[in-house]
């Protein structure tokens, strides 16, 4: 694939590669629309094969074990974990010409890792899961470096964040159906992952020849370069305070929707519910619906400053959500079913939110150099390392007859307190409109 179908030698001109049909569709707003959307969308959700379909296992046999499950979970986070911090700079710094090769190396060398995992499961079963995390981490950075700083820009990143949140259920679904099918536990995350190389190819490749953004979308969003460690510093000493306050509440979101995302089958079992294995395909299926028409809508508020705001506003909205429905289960008011789509909808909400909205608005409004890869590999590693804590210290609490107790208690906390973080985030910033370099000023 050439640099320019990458998007790689003339990324800020918004020319469409190649030719033929592929062409015209892409020239026309509504085909690039369709087609960041599904690209963007099957990238993502293909990796997620690569990722996921192991926590539909218990691992309590031999050559596993108890409390085996949670080992591998950590092992892999920590490697998932790595790979954030690494790309602050990495994916920061990625020129776009390179991002189809590097994601294509890092899908193979996930699934080299399960392979590895199926043979010797005793013996490299936890570095096995740690360079399958460590792997993938990067992946969200260099399919979110084709979708930024557009005027469509939340649209696509609604389709994008929505991949994470259905495939996590599509995943575990599918690893269930190949354990039911007979496939041994140590072989069933290769198994699965093998699955999807097809499609990943295929959305791959679509991703490459997405063109570079039109010049309204630079007059409106701004330019979106690689950045040098001179850049990130300067943009931080601008905007730190601020970003503390989203930051925080970003992490412990980051916690609970992890928590939630990896110990689903004992939380659903916790609550009470089947063993239907469509259970998480189900739930998270409405999650995503949801999100895609609430995010989505954020694209078509042009006041960059607005958009910031209502951002920062819809987290709040969603953590108030969640703290509902902590408050009604236990009074009987809400099924297992109902439980888990109301709190995955208020812990997505501020998630998706900041990764559609707050952080691509704050660069676009203030025009700083600045880029989304950055941003988000800075909230990410912060709030991967909190769910990294989380299990180190309160591992004791993750069996199973304790996990809901806790997992609720924290969510009540949490929820609460980060939604008041996302509102004094809202204020610090509006409070810098007049301060030069950080204005929060409508687009030209």
């Amino acid at each position: 694939m050439s640099a320019r179908n990458a998007g790689g030698s003339s990324p800020w001109r918004g020319e469409v590669p190649g030719g033929g049909r592929v062409s015209r569709m892409l020239s026309r707003p509504m085909g690039l629309a369709v087609w960041c959307v599904v690209a963007s969308f099957g990238t993502y959700a293909c990796m997620y094969g690569f990722r996921k379909p192991f926590t539909a296992g218990s691992f309590l046999a031999v050559p596993f074990g108890p409390g085996m499950k949670a080992w591998l979970v950590g092992a892999q986070l920590v490697g998932y974990t790595a790979a954030k911090f690494l790309g602050i700079r990495i994916i920061a710094e990625m020129p776009a010409s390179r991002r189809i090769r590097v994601l294509l190396v890092l899908i193979a060398s996930a699934e080299l890792s399960l392979v590895l995992f199926g043979l010797a499961p005793r013996a490299v079963g936890l570095p096995a899961m740690f360079l399958n995390g460590l792997s993938l981490g990067m992946v969200f950075g260099l399919v979110l470096g084709f979708l930024e700083g557009r005027r469509l820009t939340e649209a696509f990143m609604a389709g994008l964040c929505a991949s994470f949140i259905v495939a996590d259920g599509v995943s575990k679904s599918v690893g269930l159906w190949i354990l039911g099918h007979g496939i041994p536990e140590a072989w069933m995350p290769a198994v699965a992952g093998l699955l999807f190389v097809g499609p990943l190819v295929v959305f791959t490749v679509m991703l490459g020849r997405i063109p570079g953004p039109s010049p309204e979308d630079l007059r409106t969003r701004s330019v979106r370069p690689p950045l040098t460690r001179a850049d990130r510093v300067a943009f931080l000493r601008r905007h730190g305070l601020g970003l503390v306050f989203i930051l925080g509440a970003y992490v412990a979101v980051t916690v609970l929707r992890t928590l939630r995302s990896d110990f689903f089958p004992e939380l659903w079992r916790g609550l009470g519910g089947g063993g239907d294995s469509m259970q998480f395909a189900r739930s998270e299926g409405w999650v995503g619906l949801a999100l895609l028409g609430v995010v989505g809508l954020m694209s078509v508020v042009r006041d960059n400053r607005l958009a910031f705001l209502m951002g920062l506003a819809a987290s709040s909205v969603g953590l108030l959500i969640a703290v509902v429905a902590v408050l009604i289960w236990p009074r009987g008011g809400l099924s297992p079913l109902g439980f888990m789509i109301l709190f995955g909808l208020g812990m997505y909400l501020p998630y998706v939110a900041v990764h559609a909205t707050v952080f691509e608005r704050l660069i676009a409004l203030t025009r700083d150099r600045g880029n989304l890869g950055f941003l988000m590999y800075l909230a990410d590693s912060l709030g991967y390392l909190g769910v990294l804590g989380v299990m180190v210290f309160r591992g004791r609490m993750l069996a199973p007859e304790a996990l809901l107790p806790w997992f609720l208690k924290v969510a009540l906390v949490a929820g609460l307190a980060s939604a008041v973080s996302f509102a004094i985030a809202a204020g610090w910033f509006l409070r810098q409109r007049n301060m030069e370099g950080a204005v929060l000023s409508r687009h030209p």
